[in-house]
């Protein structure tokens, strides 16, 4: 008997029917991409995580009344497995950007990019990457605070460049194409930056990163 991948399971939340449709049609036609609802508030996305099992969320930032935040907070609590990716024209704060970061958004990806890339990016916030655009990630530099220097940590030159690649979102194989490195070694570095920062995950890591070692990335 052959045994087949479970599809990866999206609730899509924006408030443009249009985009909507568009959307759910594409990822629909991706053979391990299943859309189980397209759903035009949070509110009624959030009834929806309620009542099924969702992997990821694609979420509008700009929700008319409603706070894109407060839909995260709240899907947290209702369905803490569920991955959020943003899906937006741009957040331009970096106030926005930093708290959708530190409620445990998955990443935030631009509707100007190629449908395709989409495709690729729900896989890998699937498999537990976190995707950030540079232009969120200078926003968040800026804001981010240091750790105090009595409980510091150092990283190694190549636990940086891991460190920056896991910023950009790439897969384990893209980071050791990158470092022309195996990907045994890249998933040996990022083991050893969660020992050294007490961090179970790639999420965790990442956000850690922003909020105290910017100075070294």
């Amino acid at each position: 008997m052959i045994e087949t991948t479970p599809k990866i399971r999206l609730l899509l939340i924006d408030d443009h029917a249009l985009f909507r449709e568009g959307i759910s049609r594409l990822l629909s036609n991706e053979p391990d991409l299943d859309v189980v609802a397209s759903c035009q508030t949070a509110q009624a996305g959030l009834d929806v995580l309620r009542s099924r099992e969702i992997d990821i969320i694609l979420l509008d930032f700009d929700l008319a009344a409603e706070k894109a935040i407060d839909f995260v907070r709240e899907a947290k609590i209702i369905a803490p497995s569920a991955r959020v990716l943003i899906v937006t024209a741009g957040v331009d704060e970096s106030e926005a950007a930093t708290e959708l970061i530190q409620a445990g958004v998955a990443g935030i990806f631009h509707k100007h990019h190629e449908p395709q890339n989409l495709s690729r990016k729900i896989r890998a916030v699937a498999a537990g990457d976190v995707h950030l655009e540079e232009v969120y990630l200078k926003s968040l530099f800026r804001v981010a605070q240091p750790e105090t220097a009595e409980s510091r940590i150092v990283f190694t030159d190549k636990e940086r460049s891991v460190l920056r690649f896991l910023l950009e979102g790439l897969a384990n194989k893209e980071i050791a194409d990158r470092l022309s490195a195996s990907e045994s070694s890249v998933k040996g570095i990022i083991q050893q930056l969660f020992q050294k920062t007490g961090v179970r995950s790639r999420a965790q890591l990442v956000r850690l990163a922003l909020e105290r070692y910017q100075d070294q990335l």
